[in-house]
């Protein structure tokens, strides 16, 4: 795998990709804040401005993208407001130019949500119940699974594997993780919770906040897995806050959408392997020029020791 994936994603290539969509530049070209991706705000003739995302090769095949975008369009039939893939002349939502994939998308403009305003999470809950109430009606073909195995056992094989932990902390890390596993893996067994269609990173970076209320971005890590892992992610501050707003962004969900509130003793599971695949996304992406400058403090002594840490404190 190129580990310089976006290497020669230079400013022409941008624009000359952008045209062969069906769409004519003014030269305006604006990187925006992503990782995983590249995002651009590109400038359009006799236009508003549009956001250029391209995929990062080789992460997903075009049917699991493509999935991506007919969930984003198939929520906006139903009025939803997520910023959906515009589709080219030719009907097309997914763009091939050069080895890579894009998708282009129309500008919105927002804030962060404000997750101590009790109206802003009601309206939040409000609004992935509806979203979920879709999401239900039939699974994705193309997209992973959210399981035990998918987020946090192949996460702690390639980090072991690839010899990522430490020397000295190795043998007790392990023990911590494969113990913690162990008890998620047999709670998800015990739970046999449904899975539904998800937006699947549902926090706060990925809402879009103006006067008409939400507006979400983001479906790129979209796939099937419980509805608390699109709800938990939008709770924060200690143990009494969090129950606050999990009650108050639930009294929105289920205006819309049945929620089995057993769900909710899943929450610390999912936190525990969002940490996981955290940590294995990071090493995963670390050839990737543009992840040491903004990740200094991944794949230091102290980062292991803080994993640790806080898994042994979760035991």
């Amino acid at each position: 795998m190129n580990k310089t994936p976006y290497a020669n994603l230079n400013p022409d290539l941008i624009i000359q990709a952008i045209e062969t969509a069906g769409f004519q530049c003014n030269g305006s070209l604006l990187a925006l804040n992503s990782y995983e991706n590249r995002v651009y705000q590109v400038g359009i003739e006799e236009g508003t401005p549009l956001i250029a995302k391209f995929y990062r090769p080789h992460r997903w095949s075009d049917e699991a993208i493509l999935e991506e975008h007919q969930f984003a369009l198939e929520l906006n039939r139903h009025e939803m407001p997520i910023v959906a893939p515009m589709s080219a002349p030719n009907g097309q939502t997914l763009h091939h130019y050069q080895g890579y994939r894009f998708a282009l998308f129309p500008r919105w403009g927002g804030h962060a949500l404000e997750c101590d305003r009790w109206e802003h999470l009601e309206w939040m809950g409000r609004f992935i119940g509806r979203l979920h109430a879709i999401g239900a009606c039939r699974p994705f073909q193309h997209r992973a699974t959210l399981t035990p195995e998918t987020y946090g056992y192949n996460a702690y094989r390639f980090l072991i594997e690839n010899n990522w932990i430490p020397a000295d902390i190795k043998v007790d890390y392990s023990r911590v993780v494969e113990s913690i596993l162990k008890k998620i893996k047999d709670h998800f067994e015990e739970g046999a919770l449904p899975v539904i269609r998800l937006h699947g990173d549902m926090h706060p970076g990925n809402v879009l906040w103006n006067d008409a209320g939400p507006h979400i971005v983001d479906l790129d890590d979209c796939l099937m897995g419980p509805a608390i892992q699109d709800i938990w992610m939008l709770l924060s501050g200690n143990e009494r806050d969090a129950r606050l707003q999990l009650d108050c962004l639930l009294e929105g969900y289920m205006e819309f959408h049945d929620f089995n509130i057993r769900e909710a003793s899943f929450i610390e599971d999912l936190r525990l392997l969002r940490r996981l695949s955290y940590s294995a996304w990071l090493a995963k992406r670390w050839d990737d020029p543009a992840f040491p400058p903004n990740f200094p403090w991944f794949n230091t002594p102290q980062y292991w020791q803080e994993q640790l840490h806080y898994f042994h404190s979760s035991v």
